[in-house]
């Protein structure tokens, strides 16, 4: 068997690695290649089989692979041969809209994604409330698993804390540090619209972030992948560029709290209990002409909204008031979008893709075109 994966367009990370090492475990035989962009080649462990995303390389282990991978669209032009599986893993829940759902896109974008999510045999969901959204954004008619994200099973291990002092001590954080984790997510306008180098915005006042929570608050930054590539970091500040990490799910477990704006990384920390802040310093016109929502985040953040900087770090210097205040909150958004993350979501996924792989004790059902699956638990 030839196995395909993609992550982001060449990363090593997502619920693509997760099976992917879930399988080695498992010694399945199968012939691995990732695909791999230039600037995280060096990310991919030496022993792991790669060629360049994009290349004629990337096409031909496409279109002779028996199983494909992938958690976003593949945007290249190959053709799927008659017997290989597609599985999309997409790359989280949504609070703001995609595909053809957005209020915005760039003229002929949505069309040429079409032809990528014609080629999609299984599209997994990571709860109940996601899985139509996903069928109707994308006018997807296939199967589609509701199993959980296979890349969040890291943060239900029994192995979690072990893992989350490794981290830390690899980013070099101190004990009695406490690391913020801050994810903002991209802006389509600064990408499609013509903005040049400015493709982000960092909203945070340094400055005020040091002299108020000292050398105790270290801030690690993970822009979203879009992104990630134009970043710079002034030496001596309080910001840790860890965008170039190979796995968010790592940098989950190192987090004290976690600050977001409207990015999907709010579901996945929300596993791990720990205190959520919204950045939501343009809500009106990012929620109202720019994306668009799929539910009102005020009605159901598990954590405070914040408009400007000076609000933000006062937020975190009093996060277990933060903690305290948004107790119920915080259940109602864990049983509403977390209620799959049990830890197993990999072996439910290895069930659909490798029956001869089955794990014990995680069953799944069979599924007819246009069903929707909920895994058992």
């Amino acid at each position: 068997m030839k196995i395909v994966y993609v992550a982001f367009r060449g990363h090593f990370s997502d619920s693509p690695r997760a099976l992917y090492e879930a399988l080695l475990e498992r010694g399945v035989d199968a012939e691995h290649t990732w695909l791999a962009a230039p600037h995280t080649q060096a990310t991919f462990p030496p022993d792991v089989t790669t060629v360049p995303f994009g290349s004629p390389e990337c096409i031909t282990a496409l279109e002779a692979a028996d199983l494909v991978i992938s958690n976003d669209h593949i945007p290249l032009d190959w053709e799927k041969r008659p017997g290989t599986t597609y599985l999309q893993t997409w790359h989280g829940t949504m609070l703001k809209r995609i595909h053809y759902d957005v209020l915005w896109a760039p003229e002929g974008r949505l069309a040429y994604l079409d032809q990528d999510i014609a080629r999609w045999d299984l599209l997994l969901s990571p709860n109940s409330i996601t899985t139509e959204r996903l069928r109707k954004a994308f006018g997807y008619t296939g199967p589609v698993h509701e199993t959980g994200l296979p890349r969040n099973d890291l943060l239900s291990s029994p192995r979690r804390d072990e893992l989350r002092a490794q981290v830390r001590a690899d980013l070099g954080i101190g004990p009695e540090q406490t690391a913020v984790l801050y994810t903002p997510t991209w802006r389509d306008d600064l990408v499609f619209a013509g903005a040049g180098d400015k493709d982000f915005e960092f909203a945070i006042d340094l400055e005020d972030f040091s002299a108020r929570l000292g050398e105790d608050h270290v801030l690690l930054l993970r822009l979203h992948n879009m992104v990630m590539d134009r970043l710079e970091i002034v030496d001596g500040s309080a910001v840790r560029d860890v965008c170039s990490h190979p796995d968010i799910r790592d940098l989950y477990l190192a987090a004290d709290l976690m600050v977001t704006d409207y990015s999907s990384t709010m579901f996945d920390f929300a596993i791990t209990g720990r205190p959520l802040v919204f950045y939501t310093y343009d809500l009106e016109s990012y929620r109202d002409e720019l994306r668009g929502f799929y539910f009102d985040l005020e009605d159901v953040a598990p954590g405070p909204l914040v408009r400007d900087s000076r609000e933000l770090v006062s937020a975190i210097s009093d996060v277990e008031r933060i903690r305290s205040e948004y107790v119920q909150p915080y259940a109602r958004f864990q049983e509403t979008f977390c209620h799959l993350e049990d830890g197993h979501a990999t072996e439910r996924v290895l069930d659909l893709i490798i029956p001869t792989a089955a794990a014990s004790g995680a069953s799944t059902s069979t599924t007819t075109e246009g069903d929707d699956v909920r895994a058992d638990r």
